[in-house]
């Protein structure tokens, strides 16, 4: 099915994204990309969003656990009815990145966070200092899909 495979090829993605950035890039250096608009940075996020609980690392994963498996029931569960592409997708995309993030929290004991948007001007110049992964955007979207579309 195509949402299995939004799921799994988001997970993939990020798999040998992360692996790239930790095996050839380092903390100390930024690279900047589209006319500087995109910064490439190596980050380990060693809690949950803007490093959130970073002192409890365990209660990270296994909130990470506990909601990857709900999305998984959902999910398995929808895929089973007719119709809501927009929903399956939304799940999709939010387990795809769910899944990689606490793939990393489980194995590497952090998230490998590696680019950020440079706005150095405004009122959203504070997002700079923000630093994603692909898996961050795709629970974003997914989640906006099912809420605004569902």
């Amino acid at each position: 099915m195509i949402y299995i495979g939004i799921a799994v090829g988001i997970f993939v993605l990020e798999y040998l994204i992360k692996g790239y950035i930790e095996e050839k890039k380092t903390e100390e250096k930024i690279e900047k990309k589209c006319g500087g608009f995109l910064w490439i940075r190596k980050y380990h996020n060693k809690g949950a969003f803007l490093n959130f609980m970073e002192k409890n690392r365990p209660a990270v994963a296994v909130v990470s656990i506990v909601l990857s498996a709900i999305l998984t029931v959902l999910f398995v569960m929808t895929l089973g009815n007719k119709g809501k592409p927009l929903l399956k997708t939304g799940l999709a995309l939010l387990l795809g990145g769910a899944y990689s993030n606490t793939y990393d929290r489980l194995r590497r004991k952090y998230v490998v966070d590696y680019f950020s948007i440079h706005i150095p001007k405004g009122p959203f110049r504070k997002l700079s200092t923000v630093i994603f992964n692909i898996a961050d955007f795709c629970i974003m979207i997914g989640a906006m899909i099912i809420v605004i579309w569902h």
